[in-house]
């Protein structure tokens, strides 16, 4: 049995609104409005650190820090190798460096290379 629901009159305000709001842009021929584009903002002291790669065994940590002085705000890791999987890939607990590892199919070892995004 198929139940049915019925539609409340916020949503379905709403539903109007943004039909009008395309039908008065389709009427005019006008393209609708789009977001201003804004350049990020730059980050204070923003620098890539970079932990290049290399064989390690099957899920060992591979850690690389930021320079004294530098948070940081993002990373990512890399696993090279014949069926080789990322299995984590995340910051140090204390914010200042990323941590990645990985394994292999069928290897007891496996390339990683761990990226940290920092700034000050």
């Amino acid at each position: 049995m198929r139940k049915m629901y019925a539609l409340g009159t916020g949503t379905m305000a709403l539903a109007a609104v943004v039909a009008t709001g395309f039908a008065a842009h389709a009427d005019k021929g006008e393209a609708p409005a789009r977001p201003a584009t804004h350049k990020a903002a730059a980050l204070d002291g923003y620098q890539v650190v970079v932990l290049p790669n290399a064989n390690v065994p099957a899920f060992q940590r591979r850690t690389v820090y930021c320079p004294a002085g530098k948070h940081v705000i993002g990373g990512g890791g890399e696993a090279q190798g014949n069926g080789a999987i990322l299995v984590g890939s995340f910051p140090t607990p204390d914010g200042h460096g990323w941590i990645a590892l990985g394994r292999q199919i069928g290897y007891s070892t496996v390339g990683i290379s761990v990226y940290a995004i920092c700034a000050s």
